[in-house]
């Protein structure tokens, strides 16, 4: 029967890491996720964090830029920033580095060719990677995503659904042929529920976006299903709510609507429940 691991994401967290750990640990999660391109010392209290209180770590990184990359980035200097960003998470032992990469401007050569060059360093390193599928990168729809995979078969996949919720404007239940496809690359789940008209509700418990987090959990379903049939032992998740406009202010004073923490221990909590009961189904010959 596999197991579901759970990661904190450091996107939002204010205070300490000494406090996101224990946040993590607290809620049962088994480590953390974020970025390792930031002072020394930062990184030296990361690494002390995750001591301290045994958990693992998912070293994040962005090429060219923040999220949304610098336009006019060449493919070279995206690539030069993996190989940075590996080097410098190297002393933090990560278990695997997600990669937010590329540009949703690239033609299908550029891309394969970032990809495939990541792919090498990567290997070259010993440090798996995956790929995260992301607005404004060049995973930014399922079809561009399709296409890659079919010239690169070996890419794994950092799914996050959210994104794709919001550039198709509709959930992915009418295309499910790709939901499919794409969960059979999917090495690890950023579970953030989106809607049609943006990458985060403004709570995934609220009943009006009841209908959003059942079709999210219909895709890491389809997930969960493609790794137990490929030998997975464990399916890894970060509930990914978070801030920079995700997350939902009132107009004025711009106050959030929701705690980015409580939202994002609640997504954690409800997604074991969930894997437990997808568990038994399977367990019992049901549908998965």
């Amino acid at each position: 029967m596999m197991e579901l691991q759970l990661y904190k994401t450091l996107w939002g967290h204010e205070g300490s890491l000494a406090a996101a750990a224990s946040q993590a640990a607290a809620a049962g999660f088994v480590g953390l996720e974020g970025n390792a391109d930031v002072p020394q010392a930062r990184r030296d209290e990361l690494a002390a964090a995750l001591q301290t209180r045994d958990l693992r770590y998912i070293q994040e990184i962005v090429t060219a830029g923040g999220y949304v990359p610098r336009r006019h980035a060449t493919v070279e200097e995206h690539v030069a920033d993996v190989e940075r960003q590996l080097q410098l998470g190297r002393s933090l032992a990560p278990q695997w580095v997600t990669v937010i990469g590329g540009c949703d401007a690239w033609t299908l050569e550029q891309s394969v060719r970032f990809f495939g060059e990541s792919q090498e360093i990567a290997a070259r390193m010993n440090i798996p990677c995956s790929f995260e599928t992301h607005r404004s990168r060049s995973l930014f729809n399922p079809w561009v995503t399709l296409a890659v995979l079919e010239r690169l078969p070996e890419l794994k996949l950092t799914c996050d659904f959210s994104h794709w919720v919001v550039v198709l404007e509709r959930q992915l239940d009418d295309d499910w042929d790709a939901v499919q496809a794409v969960a059979k690359h999917a090495h690890h789940i950023h579970a953030r529920v989106g809607y049609d008209q943006g990458p985060q509700v403004p709570h995934p418990a609220a009943p009006e976006y009841a209908a959003a987090l059942a079709s999210h959990q219909r895709y890491w379903e389809a997930i969960w299903e493609a790794q137990r049939a490929a030998g997975f032992s464990v399916a890894t998740m970060t509930p990914e709510f978070g801030p920079d406009g995700y997350l939902h202010t009132l107009p004025f004073t711009q106050q959030p609507v929701a705690d980015l923490w409580q939202i994002n221990a609640w997504m954690g909590k409800t997604e074991q429940t969930h894997f437990l009961e997808w568990n038994s189904r399977i367990a019992q010959g049901g549908d998965a």
